[in-house]
């Protein structure tokens, strides 16, 4: 029986791996090299195999192709100039880098059904283009992250930028980790980005290097046009890594990643509980919703106690999902 490419990556890889380790460890005892005793093991394990694992004819089935870039490409209506050689080849990396990274990708498309539907209308709300969105996946990967910097949610706010953006940020309350309000925060900044760059692509780039930054860098070099300024590596990947999610994730078949509707994730529906006092068992209060104090911990993240201490009577709503959904609802 020949085996599949599948059973190649998934078992021979782990065998190729596991091989690696142990003869690196044993090669004074062993005459055999590590490809030898790779092989020796994938034999072992697949004693019944046709064509050896590490044959030619087994490699000749797994091929790694290129990719042709779409021939018109814009971030929020502005044109891409990808006859540029230099724009080319820094889009074409991140397309295959992408591309590529399947479980990535594929996680990125599951998540991006259930909170794209949150930060769609907000952006829409603040006449910012939808192109936006796919700041949040770059970003943070749509999962409440915490850089070694400490940017923190969704949006990756520092400290001292949230609260410049409005957001609460103590040792109980962050509201970095509240989706809403942090796009909410993200919209307001990109607005003044645009205002003080010229364009969304730069307001865009800005979000990463800082409004200064930018502006320091278009005084330097006489020009506003992201595409032709001389950048730090992470800022002059930036646009190109949005551009790149955004058209994998619009034409996700054109790359060949393949799902249903079935295998993408939901936002459990929820309700708000308006909350002016202090709670002191945030485990209590969700046992009176009859959720689950984990439950709360999901849907509200920026609770971020065991208790809520509100002595100034500030307006916070909390979201309690509806316990009788569930996956046979979607």
């Amino acid at each position: 029986m020949k085996l599949s490419i599948q059973h190649l990556l998934i078992g021979g890889g782990v065998i190729l791996t596991s091989g690696f380790l142990v003869n690196a460890m044993s090669v004074k005892k062993e005459e055999r090299n590590i490809y030898e005793q790779a092989e020796a093991e994938v034999a072992t394990t697949f004693p019944d195999s046709e064509v050896s694992p590490m044959s030619e004819e087994t490699f000749s089935s797994y091929k790694v192709y290129a990719i042709d870039l779409p021939e018109n490409l814009d971030f929020a209506g502005e044109r891409v100039p990808i006859e540029d050689p230099d724009v080319y080849e820094r889009l074409d990396r991140e397309f295959l880098v992408n591309t590529y990274w399947q479980s990535n990708g594929l996680l990125l498309l599951k998540r991006a059904n259930k909170y794209f539907p949150i930060i769609e209308p907000i952006l829409k709300r603040n006449n910012i283009p939808d192109d936006f969105k796919y700041l949040a996946i770059i970003e943070s990967g749509l999962t409440n992250a915490v850089s070694p910097s400490g940017a923190s949610g969704f949006w990756q706010f520092m400290k001292a930028a949230a609260q410049e953006y409005g957001l609460e940020v103590t040792d109980q309350v962050d509201e970095r980790y509240h989706i809403e309000k942090a796009t909410q925060a993200a919209c307001d900044y990109f607005k003044k980005a645009k205002r003080s760059t010229g364009s969304w692509t730069m307001a865009a780039a800005a979000y990463n290097a800082g409004i200064a930054g930018m502006n320091k860098q278009t005084s330097f070099q006489q020009t506003n046009n992201y595409y032709d300024l001389w950048l730090n590596t992470e800022t002059s990947r930036y646009v190109f890594r949005i551009l790149a999610v955004k058209e994998i994730m619009k034409h996700p078949k054109k790359y060949g990643f393949i799902f249903e509707k079935k295998h993408l994730y939901n936002e459990l529906p929820t309700y708000n509980v308006m909350v002016d006092s202090t709670i002191e068992n945030l485990t209590d209060f969700a046992k009176t919703y009859n959720i689950t104090y984990k439950d709360l911990k999901i849907y509200n993240p920026w609770l971020r106690d065991r208790k809520l201490d509100n002595k100034e009577g500030k307006t916070y709503y909390i979201k309690i999902p509806k316990k009788s959904y569930t996956l046979s609802n979607f």
